[in-house]
């Protein structure tokens, strides 16, 4: 088992849209081969690091789906641009009720191309609303590329309480509210992420608010190769902000820290607590239980999203667990749903020992340089 380092990392990360366009950042070195790291601790280094990197980028987009989907005015203070219901506009569509006509519903899809003919993430929510609280029971199924048939399926309960909601079951966000999500992601039929986060957003005024949240979650297969699993817990305890701008998309800004584990495959587990209705967050609603802490992280996202995708993503002078380096870069002279679109270069001591290529929804792969092991990267996190 490695010993827990931290190192800075003195690169900026930036990540371009899922729709296409973007610039390219300093492409990542390509480093040596020489570690002395055993291929097992290599391999811990490197999804430990993918990990870290994926949880303040997925529990972001989480966020954002809470508050900047693709066509909901109540979550913007009715000044976000607006889809029409069953239209494709620039790769997505929107519909309420969902395709299927059940009342109390929305339906979104995401594409690979801006014509809407492949399909990549389809989202629906059925909700109930109860005063000033809400259930919605949210799934969303993954495809890939020139694939009909789903690769993923993600479920999730999520509660708001404190908060008012307009005509499509959306919380408004000037008004403020708290929320939590339980989910899980299953892969060819079986378990693989488990996932939970909260956010307190503060009422606001003028398009910005203040937020705090916190999140946790583990694979529960585990590396079968390695014979262990991975896990990981954090948030930002006080301090976010979440910025509508003149064009109807949506910022958000905050550091993330928190911690990555490593334990026997199914000793894993999120204990969850009292849930926060007020920032700061003294004490996380989720955290994780079992395993063997590998390290903290820092890392201060921005993340900018138009209609509920991903279009700018920023990473400054982040702290890791490990003792390793991470440089990405965003290759804008491919498509964004390419899986060389987002590329990523891990190094230990200065010598490299891993790569990634994951396109704009963060699904690819992490490729050990030294072996040439691959292993799958699903919606931002290592899943096998």
């Amino acid at each position: 088992m490695r010993t827990s380092l931290l190192l800075a990392v003195a690169a900026t990360i930036t990540l371009a849209a899922c729709s296409g366009g973007g610039g390219t950042s300093t492409a990542p070195p390509s480093g040596g081969t020489g570690s002395t790291q055993s291929s097992q601790t290599q391999s811990q280094t490197a999804i430990d690091t993918a990990n870290a990197l994926g949880d303040p980028v997925k529990a972001t987009a989480d966020f954002n789906d809470t508050t900047s989907g693709t066509s909901t005015a109540e979550r913007s203070m009715n000044a976000m641009r607006m889809l029409t219901s069953g239209v494709c506009t620039s790769g997505v569509e929107f519909w309420s009720p969902d395709k299927n006509g059940d009342p109390n519903s929305t339906e979104e899809q995401y594409f690979y191309d801006t014509a809407c003919t492949e399909l990549a993430r389809d989202v629906v929510r059925i909700y109930t609303i109860n005063g000033m609280s809400e259930t919605v029971s949210r799934t969303e199924t993954q495809y890939a590329i020139n694939n009909t048939t789903p690769i993923a399926t993600r479920t999730s309960t999520v509660n708001y309480v404190n908060g008012s909601y307009g005509s499509n079951g959306y919380p408004v966000v000037a008004d403020g509210f708290a929320r939590d999500s339980a989910s899980a992601t299953n892969i060819s039929g079986s378990k693989t992420i488990v996932a939970d986060d909260e956010l307190v957003m503060q009422a606001g005024s003028s398009g910005v608010n203040s937020w705090c949240g916190d999140s946790a979650g583990y694979n529960a297969t585990g590396i079968a190769a390695l014979h262990e699993t991975f896990g990981w817990d954090g948030g930002v305890s006080s301090g976010g902000s979440r910025t509508l701008n003149a064009d109807g998309s949506v910022t958000w800004t905050a550091t993330h820290a928190g911690t990555v584990f490593t334990g026997a495959i199914g000793s894993l587990s999120i204990a969850a607590g009292t849930e926060n209705t007020a920032c700061p967050i003294a004490t996380p609603q989720y955290t994780l239980a079992g395993g063997t802490p590998q390290g903290n992280y820092s890392i201060p996202v921005t993340a900018t999203y138009m209609h509920g995708e991903l279009t700018i993503l920023t990473v400054t002078n982040a702290t890791l667990a490990g003792g390793n380096t991470l440089n990405v870069t965003t290759n804008s002279n491919v498509s964004p749903t390419n899986s060389d679109f987002i590329t990523g270069t891990i190094a230990s001591s200065g010598s490299q020992i891993a790569t990634f290529a994951v396109d704009c929804f963060g699904d690819g792969t992490l490729t050990m340089t030294a072996s040439g092991t691959q292993y799958v990267i699903d919606d931002w996190h290592v899943v096998k």
